[in-house]
């Protein structure tokens, strides 16, 4: 059995000699906390640390969950936005998508270029009494591409699709335009095709 001997006790003055200072002068410490550079080092790691705090800290089960930026930084909607099934319309199918459903629920969509677009949020625009208005449920290709709103710029529902072949090179170019102005405002939610 090795032979255990007492530890030399240390005296604080030798330590002091050594280089090693044990005692705590609290004068100097006092001095340390109130430099102002200190003090502002002190304040921004406790702005930086407190949402970690927060995150330990239990959550009030009571306190609702916020449903706007106004409210919070991380928030989540009340409810999912609406979502609309990719499908593919017809002539026909279209036709009832033109806002004169009272039921604002239902979307008003025209169709472009063999692409359907979901423009409920220009209602004003695409909706009845809307400049756009007589293109909602319809394709809207060849009224669009020659500037004219008339009826006749519609094809009938039970025709087939305007093949757009006798359109100008300039009528051409304007439909193109109308068409990235739809895809890059709107919801291309299908596509269109032929009646069956």
């Amino acid at each position: 059995m090795p032979d255990l001997k007492a530890a030399p006790v240390v005296s604080a003055a030798h330590l002091h000699k050594s280089g090693i200072k044990m005692i705590v002068d609290l004068d100097s410490f006092s001095d340390e906390v109130k430099n102002p550079l200190n003090l502002a080092l002190v304040a921004i790691l406790l702005y930086l640390l407190t949402p970690v705090i927060q995150a330990i800290l239990p959550k009030d089960p009571n306190k609702p969950i916020p449903t706007s930026h106004l409210e919070a930084y991380s928030w989540m909607p009340a409810k999912h936005a609406d979502t609309i099934l990719w499908k593919e319309y017809t002539p026909r199918s279209l036709r009832p998508y033109d806002g004169t459903n009272p039921d604002h629920s239902v979307p008003i969509l025209f169709a472009i270029q063999g692409k359907v677009y979901d423009v409920s949020s220009g209602r004003s625009f695409y909706g009845p009494g809307g400049p756009y208005g007589n293109f909602a449920g319809r394709d809207a290709s060849r009224g669009l591409a020659k500037q004219s709103f008339d009826e006749d710029m519609l094809t009938p529902v039970d025709s087939p699709i305007d093949d757009l072949a006798d359109l100008s090179p300039a009528e051409w170019q304007n439909l193109r335009e109308w068409e990235s102005h739809f895809r890059t405002k709107y919801f291309q939610c299908g596509d269109f095709v032929p009646n069956e």
